[in-house]
C-alpha cells in the first residue's frame, strides 16, 4: 500500500512537471510567435507612417512651389528643394519595407512614377516662371492643371496602399491577439493542470502519511505490548530462577544437616573412644599416635560440618542502612593487596543519587569479597579489568560485578553455587555458596553470566532501604 502511494505521489508530482515544461515549451514557441506577430505590427504602423509623412512632404512641396511663384519669396524655391530631397529618401525607405509585399512594392513603382513625373512638372514650371521674367504664362497654367490631376492620383494611389496597410495591420493584430490568447490558455491550462497535479500528490501524501502514521502507531503499540510481554516473562523466569535457588539452596541445608545428624554422632563417639583408648596404661607411643591422628582428622571433619551448616542455613542479621557504594568501596580496600599484587583496573560506575539498603554490613562485605577475590583470581596480570556498577531499578539495587577473566562453561555455571565444587587448588569450595546464602537471607538475588574468554559478569538485586 505504502508503495503504492508512493508510486501514484511521484507519478503525480512528475506528470505536473512534465506538463509544466511542455506548457513552458509551448508559450516559448507561442511567445516567439507574438514577437514575430508585434515586428510584422510595427512593420506595418512603419509602412503607414511612412506613407503619410510621403504624403504630407508632397503637399508641402507643392505649396512652396506655389508660394514661389505667387509670392516670388526664394524662401518657399528653399523650402521646395528639402522637400523633394526628403520625398526621395521617404520612397527609398518604402521600398526598402516593402521589399516583402508583391502588391505593395508594384503600387510603390507606379506611386515613384507618379511623384517623378509630379515634382519634374513642378521643376519645369519654376524653371519657366524664371525665364519667362516671374509671369505666369499659359503653358504654366495648362500644366498646373495636368499636375492637379497627378496630385489627385499620387494620393489616391498613398491612400489605397494605406488602406491596404491598414487591412493588413488589422489582419495582424488578429493574429497578434489570437498568439496572446493562446499563450494565456495555454499557461492558466498548463497551470490549473499543475495545480491540479499537485494537490492530487499532496492529498495522496497527505493520506499516505497518514496511513504510515497509523501503521507506525500500530506497530509501536505491537511492540510494547511485545517488549511488555518479554519483560514479564523475563521477570517471571528470573523470579522462578531465584525461586530455584532459594529451593536449592533450602534443599541443600536440608541435605547438610541430615549429613551433620548422621556423621557426627558416630564421630563423637569416635572422638570418645580415642579418648578412652588414650588413658589405658598399656598404651605404648605408637598407639598414641595413631589415637592422635584420629583426633585430628575427626576434628577436621567436624570443623567441615560446622563450615557447611553455616553456609546453608538461614543466619540471623544485624540490618543497617548503608549506602551501596560505600559498602563497596570498603569491600574493595579489604581486597586491595590481591588488586596491586597484580596490577588490576578499577573502574567504578555508581548511580547517582547513591542506593541506600539495609544489610549486615560484616555479612555483605564477606559476599562481595568472595566474588571480588574469584574475579581478581580469574584475570591475567596486568591485563585485569574489574568494573563495579550500581542502577537503582524499580526501588531495588542491582550491583554489576564484571572481569575479563577466562570465563567459564555452562555445566561449571550450573555448579557454580554447589557445596564443595571448586576449580581452584585450593578452595574448599563454600565461598559462591555462602555468598548466595548471604544474599538470599536478605531476600536478594544472585544471578551470573559468564562466557570463555570474554570474562563473568555476576549481578545482585537488593531491596533498598
Amino acid at each position: 500500500m505504502l508503495v503504492s502511494g508512493r508510486f501514484k505521489i511521484k507519478t503525480g508530482y512528475l506528470t505536473a512537471f512534465l506538463l509544466l515544461l511542455i506548457s513552458y515549451i509551448l508559450i516559448f514557441i507561442t511567445l516567439q510567435q507574438l514577437f514575430k506577430q508585434t515586428k510584422w505590427v510595427e512593420h506595418t504602423d512603419n509602412v503607414i507612417i511612412n506613407l503619410e509623412s510621403l504624403s504630407s512632404y508632397i503637399n508641402e512641396a507643392e505649396s512652396a512651389a506655389r508660394g514661389y511663384v505667387l509670392l516670388n519669396d526664394t524662401d518657399h524655391l528653399q523650402t521646395f528643394y528639402s522637400s523633394t530631397k526628403i520625398i526621395d529618401l521617404s520612397l527609398k525607405n518604402i521600398d526598402s519595407i516593402i521589399s516583402d509585399n508583391i502588391s505593395e512594392q508594384k503600387n510603390s513603382d507606379t506611386l515613384k512614377l507618379l511623384i517623378q513625373e509630379k515634382l519634374g512638372r513642378i521643376y519645369k514650371g519654376i524653371l519657366q516662371f524664371k525665364l519667362d521674367g516671374h509671369v505666369i504664362s499659359d503653358d504654366m497654367k495648362a500644366s498646373g492643371e495636368i499636375g492637379k490631376n497627378l496630385m489627385i492620383s499620387i494620393k489616391t494611389l498613398i491612400q489605397r496602399m494605406e488602406m491596404d496597410e491598414r487591412n493588413l495591420l488589422q489582419l495582424r493584430k488578429q493574429r497578434q491577439y489570437g498568439t496572446s490568447v493562446s499563450v494565456k490558455i495555454i499557461t492558466v491550462t498548463s497551470l490549473v493542470i499543475a495545480l491540479l497535479l499537485s494537490a492530487y500528490s499532496f492529498i495522496t501524501y497527505s493520506k499516505e502519511s497518514k496511513a504510515k502514521l497509523k501503521a507506525d502507531e500500530q506497530a509501536n503499540l505491537y511492540r510494547q505490548q511485545l517488549e511488555n510481554k518479554v519483560n514479564e516473562l523475563q521477570a517471571a523466569n528470573t523470579e522462578l530462577e531465584e525461586l530455584r535457588s532459594l529451593e536449592k539452596f533450602t534443599a541443600t541445608g536440608r541435605i547438610a544437616r541430615t549429613i551433620a545428624h548422621e556423621i557426627r554422632n558416630p564421630l563423637t563417639n569416635i572422638i570418645l573412644a580415642a579418648e578412652q583408648i588414650r588413658t589405658v596404661p598399656e598404651a605404648n607411643e605408637e598407639s598414641i599416635m595413631l589415637l592422635d591422628m584420629i583426633n585430628r582428622n575427626a576434628n577436621r571433619i567436624n570443623r567441615m560440618i560446622s563450615e557447611l551448616l553455616t553456609s546453608t542455613k538461614f543466619a540471623q542479621l544485624q540490618y543497617s542502612k548503608i549506602d551501596i557504594s560505600t559498602l563497596l568501596d570498603e569491600t574493595l580496600e579489604l581486597a586491595k593487596d590481591r588488586v596491586e599484587l597484580k596490577h588490576i583496573s578499577i573502574k567504578k560506575n555508581y548511580s547517582n543519587p547513591g542506593c541506600d539498603v539495609l544489610a549486615d554490613t560484616d555479612k555483605m562485605k564477606i559476599a562481595f569479597l568472595n566474588i571480588i577475590v574469584n574475579a581478581i583470581e580469574a584475570m591475567e596480570k596486568e591485563k585485569g579489568i574489574l568494573e563495579i556498577q550500581t542502577t537503582v531499578i524499580n526501588n531495588k539495587c542491582r550491583i554489576d560485578i564484571r572481569d575479563n577473566g577466562h570465563g567459564m562453561n555452562e555445566e561449571t555455571l550450573q555448579k557454580l553455587f554447589d557445596p564443595y565444587f571448586t576449580n581452584k587448588s585450593g578452595g574448599n569450595g563454600l565461598g559462591l555458596t555462602n555468598t548466595q546464602n548471604i544474599i538470599l537471607n536478605h531476600k536478594g538475588s544472585i544471578n551470573v553470566k559468564s562466557y570463555l574468554g570474554e570474562g563473568s559478569i555476576f549481578s545482585i538485586t537488593l531491596n533498598t532501604a
